[in-house]
C-alpha cells in the first residue's frame, strides 16, 4: 500500500478522534452529521464491491483456488461493527450477560436480604451507581 495513502487515512481518523473528544459541540454536530453519510456510503460501497458471485462466492476476495465463500471477511466485519457486539449473531452460542456474575433478586434499598443458609455470610447490601459518560459524548 501506498504510505502516503495509509498516512493519510491515519491523520483523518486521529483528526475525527480529537474532535469527538474535546471539539465544541456546536461544530460536532454538523461535523458528525457529515461524517455519518460519509462512513455510511464508504460502508455502501465497500460491500458493494465485496458482493456474492451466482456460485455464492466473494467477488473480490481472492482464494486459493477460487474466490472465498461468501460473507466473506469484509461483511462479517461490518455486521460485527455495524450490527454486533463483536460476534456475528450466528456465532452466538449464549445470551450477551457476563456469564461469571450471580443472578440475584433484587430487593429494595434499607430492607436487609435474608441470609441464605446454604450460601456464604457475607451479602452486598446496595450496588453503588456508577456514572460515566461515553469517550466521545458531547459536553454538557
Amino acid at each position: 500500500m501506498d504510505e502516503s495513502l495509509r498516512a493519510a487515512v491515519l491523520r483523518r481518523l486521529a483528526l475525527l478522534d480529537e474532535a469527538a473528544e474535546s471539539g465544541e459541540a456546536d461544530s460536532l454536530v454538523p461535523l458528525a452529521r457529515a461524517e455519518i453519510h460519509r462512513l455510511a456510503d464508504g460502508w455502501r460501497l465497500l460491500l458493494t464491491v465485496h458482493q456474492p458471485d451466482p456460485d455464492g462466492r466473494c467477488r473480490a476476495c481472492p482464494g486459493v483456488l477460487r474466490h472465498k465463500k461468501w460473507p466473506c471477511q469484509v461483511w462479517t466485519m461490518a455486521h460485527q461493527h455495524l450490527i454486533g457486539d463483536g460476534v456475528p449473531h450466528r456465532e452466538r452460542r449464549k445470551p450477551l450477560r457476563n456469564p461469571f456474575t450471580r443472578q440475584t433478586a433484587f430487593t429494595e434499598p434499607g430492607s436487609a436480604p435474608e441470609p441464605d443458609p446454604e450460601g456464604p455470610e457475607e451479602v452486598t447490601q446496595e450496588i453503588p451507581v456508577v456514572v460515566s459518560k461515553p469517550r466521545h459524548a458531547l459536553p454538557d
